[in-house]
């Protein structure tokens, strides 16, 4: 597995978020051989079975608690500020910044190509608990989080190895 956790890049888009943040979680990885757009896909548009189905099942949970779980009415894929990837909304493309805001807490993911020697790409979890509940749900999910967005990570490595 070529996949570690690691402290959040100091992008100015990550410090200007992280201040707020109640919980940040980076994992880091190596691509250098593609741009960030092909990197969003392979971590977002390639997940494993198991984790597309624990993905269905943590919707179906989170919206018992009034989370967003649908797409929003302005809704397109296409790779530029406004565009989405699932249901996170990009709002900077230099450095991948995709956000998911509701009433009880504000998400925000980067994808940032450090382009350091080794352990590259970059994969930023920031969130800010607007509410009690916010922090209550974040505290019960984090585990799952952090098994997720690794496994997406390291599937994402696994296919770039492979090519």
């Amino acid at each position: 597995m070529k996949v570690k956790a690691k402290s959040a890049p100091k992008t100015e888009k990550i410090k200007s978020a992280i201040h707020i943040a109640g919980f940040t979680g980076t994992f880091s990885t190596a691509n250098y051989l593609d741009d960030l757009s092909i990197i969003r896909n392979l971590i977002f548009e390639t997940t494993s079975k198991w984790v597309g189905f624990l993905m269905k099942l943590r919707n179906k949970v989170v919206k018992l608690f009034g989370l967003k779980t649908e797409k929003p009415e302005d809704f397109y894929t296409g790779f530029q500020v406004g565009g989405y990837i699932g249901f996170f909304k990009i709002f900077n493309i230099n450095e991948i910044m995709l956000e998911a805001n509701n009433k009880r807490l504000n998400f925000r993911e980067s994808i940032y190509n450090s382009y350091e020697t080794l352990f590259n790409i970059k994969v930023s979890t920031l969130v800010k608990y607007n509410n009690r509940f916010g922090e209550i749900f974040m505290t019960i999910v984090k585990p799952f989080h952090h098994i997720f967005v690794k496994a997406m990570v390291n599937q994402a490595y696994k296919l770039t190895a492979r090519s």
